[in-house]
């Protein structure tokens, strides 16, 4: 369980594909505080860090992790966005965050605003449905508010604090991002299915 609070930021080192799969390597700040077998959400992905040297860690990433998340279009140098996994006893801020990516949406905009950034991201129609306005979606492992909701975009309100600990600089207009819809939404909209309440 994450928060969508970014503990860091990484660099990517490689991405080697295998077959259908990929090994995943990385630059990462609290490297020498890492355990083999812990999970660490990078860009919102639930990854198991499979090997660790003084500088970094590597991950393997399965086909269908490629297949679900913009993980395949790292390239090296890209920056990603880090969060170790919640320890009981922790302070929580943020919303609950699985690590477990429900779909890819697309950077529409990216604009200052003051000492505000304006976020705008499409939105599938698999995620719309369970996006609220003043509700929460988790962007690249991002806890993000949604400040304006439409059918098939979301736009987020950006903080200067928020702007500057992240990936988000670094990303601009056609990028894919991983999107996670609220826990609670996917709960209830299931549900209400199975009552045969919903649509």
């Amino acid at each position: 369980m994450f928060t969508g609070l970014v503990e860091a930021i990484g660099r990517v080192r490689s991405l080697e594909r295998r077959g259908e799969q990929a090994r995943l390597s990385l630059e990462i700040p609290f490297a020498a505080e890492l355990e083999m077998g812990e999970s660490v959400a990078v860009n919102g992905c639930c990854l198991t860090v499979a090997d660790i040297d003084a500088a970094g860690a590597s991950f393997d990433l399965l086909g269908q992790t490629l297949a679900v998340t913009s993980l395949g279009d790292l390239t090296d140098d890209s920056i990603v966005n880090l969060e170790r996994a919640l320890r009981a006893g922790d302070r929580f801020g943020g919303h609950f965050v699985q690590g477990h990516v429900d779909a890819t949406g697309t950077v529409l905009a990216l604009e200052q605003r003051g000492q505000d950034h304006i976020f705008d991201v499409s939105l599938p129609p698999e995620i719309a449905r369970l996006c609220i306005d003043k509700g929460s979606l988790c962007v690249d492992g991002i806890s993000l508010t949604i400040a304006e909701l439409t059918e098939d975009r979301a736009r987020f309100w950006i903080t200067p604090h928020t702007f500057t600990v992240t990936h988000l600089p670094g990303l601009k207009a056609g990028s894919r991002v991983n999107l996670e819809a609220d826990l609670l939404a996917k709960h209830v909209a299931k549900l209400l299915g199975a009552s045969g309440r919903g649509s």
